[in-house]
């Protein structure tokens, strides 16, 4: 497995770090890994069943009926 080492952090930046990683109970190390991770692989993609049960139950089923305008 590769290693990263990052070198010239601002001190606050290095205990912003480990603050957010005692947050989470996990090293600066496993912190570090868990930020790169989530901003270099970009957001989960929801699957159906979930953008689905977001929509809001808004209106009743008679508002969405198509009203006919000319016959054919």
């Amino acid at each position: 497995m590769a290693q990263l080492m990052v070198r010239n952090l601002a001190d606050d930046l290095v205990k912003a770090l480990k603050l957010r990683a005692a947050k989470h109970n996990r090293s600066a190390e496993q912190e570090h890994r868990e930020i790169l991770q989530a901003a270099l692989r970009g957001p989960r993609r929801r699957t159906i069943a979930e953008a689905l049960t977001a929509i809001p139950n808004v209106g009743k089923d008679a508002d969405f009926v198509r009203k006919q305008t000319s016959a054919r």
